[in-house]
């Protein structure tokens, strides 16, 4: 039993120890030069995609780009608890949840105006409407496979990254010319934004009540990552064909997330447990998007086309008028909630 552990660890271990320089790579370049870490991640392990077919690192590659994945989001579920809901309000709340919904069904509906399928759609639109990277990387997981499924979502992280900090450079600014009250600033940023780590960094150029209500906002969209990929995954099971592969009925790190946001909700987690996760997480998370990147081809990235780009531009857009006009029609903004922790 200790020897064949053994075999396979020595199997993968070079080719997770690869992943893992990448990682800390861009995250040097994310602390020292403020680029975002998970496009840093991606963009580095992109040349490096000879090692992929090497025998030595391919195996770890590809067990980073799975599994570190998987355990990556299930760890999000210690950031997630009830309070954050109930701070928000319910009229709030329903806002996020029909810009989260409405953004993938519009999403679908105009696939085919960019000459892209509904799986494509499904991956782009789950990315822009939940939380960017983690959400197309947990997405991606449990679509079928088929012959461009690397391509496709290495494409959408980049994408939406590169939106996400475009995104937090110039909502501030658009926020500010509107004339939005702080907490309305708040519920755009956090409701619009795709990657946890921009909103925070548009939020807090602002202000720290708008910092803490916007972290708040996106960490509710995260929360509709399980239950969205769930949903997903029961679709795609129904109807996969007789003698196909099918997705798991309930995928095992959407309910690991599950567990851990009740176990968080309840205060069964001790805060040093929650930082350390968190870490983890976010570790795991930078090790799998560097491997999905060693895995992609550049000229075959290439080859998805200007239409994608101006797809996922179209979905971005969509959420921030969805977002916005919800706000003006709602009238108002929560109270900004006390939220120690989220602000770092």
């Amino acid at each position: 039993m200790v020897e064949p552990l053994k075999d396979r660890a020595n199997q993968l271990f070079p080719g997770i120890a690869i992943a893992g320089l990448v990682a800390i790579s861009a995250q040097f370049l994310n602390e020292h030069y403020g680029a975002p870490a998970m496009l840093m991640a991606i963009l580095l392990g992109m040349p490096l995609n000879f090692l992929s077919e090497e025998q030595k690192t391919a195996e770890g590659i590809a067990f980073s780009a799975r599994t570190l994945l998987r355990i990556g989001v299930a760890l999000l579920g210690v950031r997630i608890s009830v309070d954050m809901v109930e701070a928000l309000g319910l009229p709030f709340l329903a806002l996020v949840i029909a810009g989260v919904l409405a953004t993938i069904g519009f999403s679908l509906l105009i696939g085919n105006l960019f000459g892209k399928d509904r799986l494509f759609s499904f991956l782009s639109g789950g990315a822009v409407a939940i939380c960017g990277a983690s959400a197309a990387m947990a997405i991606g997981s449990i679509l079928p496979k088929r012959e461009h499924a690397e391509r496709d979502l290495a494409f959408t992280v980049i994408t939406v990254t590169v939106l996400s900090t475009l995104a937090m450079i110039f909502y501030p600014i658009l926020t500010g010319s509107l004339g939005l009250t702080t907490d309305e600033t708040g519920v755009f940023l956090g409701g619009t934004i795709h990657d946890v780590a921009q909103v925070v960094g548009a939020g807090f150029s602002i202000s720290e009540e708008t910092g803490d209500l916007s972290t708040l906002v996106k960490l509710i969209r995260v929360t509709l990552l399980a239950p969205i990929v769930l949903v997903a995954a029961l679709i795609l099971r129904k109807g996969s064909a007789p003698d196909a592969a099918r997705p798991p009925l309930m995928p095992a790190f959407v309910i690991a997330f599950l567990i851990l946001a009740t176990f968080n909700s309840f205060g069964l987690i001790p805060e040093m447990a929650k930082d350390a996760a968190s870490q983890v997480s976010r570790w795991a998370l930078l090790a799998a998007i560097a491997a999905v990147g060693m895995k992609t081809s550049i000229p075959k990235l290439l080859e998805v086309g200007g239409p994608a780009i101006w797809m996922v531009v179209t979905q971005t857009i969509f959420l921030a008028l969805f977002v916005l006009g919800g706000i003006w029609l709602i009238g108002g903004a929560p109270q900004t909630p006390s939220l120690p922790g989220l602000s770092g």
